[in-house]
């Protein structure tokens, strides 16, 4: 854990895709990070399918490396597409990966979630539900401000820039409020 007042987060952009906007979202929020708040990345692509069975045998390298992670970090930042009204299949394998037993690094993680769809409703009802997710794994989540991009294909360019200076200052407000939940609940 940081000390004072600065902090370090764990982004995690729940798609695989080449030009994912989440992806594009979660570097836009490391370039607009206030300042004494850093936020890595973690790639989701080499954790495999869970299967208790290989759980049983031990963590699969890249799994601990994401729980040590996840358990370093000050907070969260969950960057989430919205798939058929929900969580990513991909995204939700990664949560259940890391809050397998023992120590489960999400308990009393300060959270905050972003998404950006094509669709109109801007990834609303996929962070509701990885808010329902992580109320049995006890990590807290903000509550806003939220951010939604809705038919993100019209605020990024073609090479993953941010365009939209609305959605810019989103995405500042959130990071601040962000900062300052992670504070708080030191």
């Amino acid at each position: 854990m940081s000390d004072g007042g600065s902090v370090r987060i764990l982004g995690i952009a729940g798609s695989l895709r080449r030009g994912s906007f989440n992806a594009a979202t979660l570097r836009v929020a490391q370039e607009l990070a206030p300042i004494g708040m850093t936020i890595d990345s973690f790639d989701i692509a080499p954790i495999p399918l869970y299967n208790e069975d290989v759980r049983q045998q031990g963590f699969p390298p890249p799994v601990e490396d994401l729980r040590a992670r996840i358990k370093a970090a000050d907070g969260l930042l969950i960057v989430t597409p919205e798939y058929n009204y929900s969580i990513p299949g991909v995204l939700k394998n990664v949560i259940d990966w890391a809050s397998r037993p023992p120590e489960q690094p999400f308990d009393g993680k300060p959270i905050g979630l972003m998404g950006a769809s094509v669709g109109t409703h801007g990834t609303s009802r996929a962070q509701y539900h990885l808010r329902q997710c992580f109320v049995f794994l006890n990590g807290f989540v903000m509550n806003r401000p939220e951010v939604m991009i809705p038919q993100a294909q019209n605020k990024f360019d073609a090479s993953g820039n941010l365009t939209d200076q609305a959605t810019r200052d989103f995405v500042t407000a959130h990071l601040a409020a962000l900062k300052a939940w992670v504070l708080r609940m030191k």
